[in-house]
């Protein structure tokens, strides 16, 4: 059978991808790095950038780190790995129809979570409060240290030295930080305070373009997905699903065209085309912002006064049904609520015992300082932890006997 002949202009599209739209943030025209370096001679910065968060030690902890299933409860639940990778997928595919680059974009999603403790929101809940008397926690501020600090790959240089647009992008893509624009009125993180006094990442305007898909393409992911992985946990029923905003019409639509469909292939389908559709939703309305805005560069979208990438109206209503009943009843079910409340204790004992006793920390984690450093480097090695090994921690510390390996 000869092969289906695609449509010229789609062969086109995909063989010879359009230029760069000139609100688009381009490579060769990056802010470049803290420390410089010598270009690549087969990458462009971004796409180096990319390559650097992929072979970092904190991305592939992202596999053992809780997104709302904890580790060990099943092999098919999304993981902070998973989740970053579909958000990165979502992320290319938006640039690419809007003309961004796809590589800084992909590269923002996948860095979006390094920063996450154990035991997803959980954790940083526990590691907030506990930092409150020593400049607190937040996980998009402990990214940049990740990426700028802890991370040690390279010997001219602390982190991962990655580009402006980068590091903008991971502390920025849900807007700004600072000034009459930001939208929480709190102190600025100490990990971005710190770091924004050797290195300007303009905390007052909004990110780039890149980053912006980034952070719509982190909520297309997790509401779609939350969904299939509510259903599969049994957190609510099929019948419930029908109901939901969005959902419903795209399970009955499925239904309707494959009638003899099994179920689980009925819940793939609808979610597949509801992330299709989100990801059409956002393309519009984008455009037509841009269209409104006419940007001639990329810093006049950092300067925009407003978030550019986002949802329709009609959509953002809808998709606020939908979020209302997953927190009801997957993020706050009783049997959720079971493994947040086990998990809190694990983070707060072991904080507490580590910073009362650092003689219990590994080496390298110990301070000879004042206690809010050692604090922070407690912090910092929590926060590094998978779920795993933060329960083998507090094995090995509170189980029954004293263990040795």
């Amino acid at each position: 059978m000869a092969a289906p002949v695609m449509p010229f202009g789609m062969t086109a599209l995909l063989a010879f991808p359009a230029p760069l739209a000139p609100y688009a943030n381009f490579a060769e025209r990056s802010r470049g790095r803290l420390h410089a370096e010598p270009d690549s001679a087969t990458r462009t910065p971004f796409q180096r950038d990319r390559d650097r968060v992929i072979h970092s030690v904190g991305f592939r902890r992202l596999k053992h780190k809780t997104q709302v299933f904890i580790y060990h409860e099943g092999d098919h639940y999304r993981t902070r790995l998973t989740h970053s990778l579909e958000v990165a997928q979502i992320s290319r595919s938006i640039a690419r129809t809007l003309r961004l680059d796809e590589d800084l974009a992909e590269c923002v999603a996948l860095a979006h979570d390094l920063g996450h403790p154990p035991f997803g929101h959980t954790g940083e809940d526990v590691l907030k409060e506990r930092m409150k008397r020593f400049d607190g926690f937040d996980h998009n501020a402990q990214t940049l240290r990740l990426v700028t600090k802890l991370e040690r790959r390279h010997a001219a240089f602390e982190g991962l030295n990655l580009t402006w647009e980068t590091l903008e992008g991971a502390v920025k893509h849900n807007g700004p930080l600072s000034g009459p624009a930001a939208r929480k009125r709190e102190p600025l993180a100490a990990a971005i305070a710190e770091y924004a006094r050797v290195h300007d990442l303009w905390l007052s305007s909004h990110a780039g373009l890149e980053a912006q898909v980034a952070a719509i393409a982190d909520d297309i992911a997790y509401n779609n997905h939350d969904v299939d992985d509510g259903l599969r946990a049994g957190l609510f029923s099929f019948a419930a699903a029908r109901d939901l905003p969005l959902v419903g019409p795209a399970i009955h639509r499925v239904e309707t065209a494959y009638p003899d469909a099994p179920r689980e292939i009925v819940v793939a389908e609808a979610v597949s085309a509801l992330i299709g559709a989100m990801v059409d939703d956002v393309t519009r309305e984008t455009t037509e912002r841009l269209i409104g805005l006419a940007p001639k560069d990329a810093d006049a979208v950092r300067h925009a006064g407003r978030q550019l990438v986002d949802f329709s109206a009609p959509m953002q209503a809808q998709l606020k049904g939908l979020r209302e009943f997953l927190y009801e009843n997957v993020y706050r079910h009783y049997k959720v609520n079971r493994a947040r409340s086990h998990a809190k204790r694990i983070v707060a004992a072991l904080f507490d015992v580590f910073l009362t006793e650092p003689e219990t920390l590994p080496p390298q984690w110990r301070r000879e300082a004042s206690e809010a450093e050692q604090a922070r480097a407690v912090c910092d090695y929590i926060a590094g932890m998978t779920d795993r090994y933060a329960i083998r921690e507090y094995e090995r510390l509170f189980g029954a006997g004293p263990l040795l390996d």
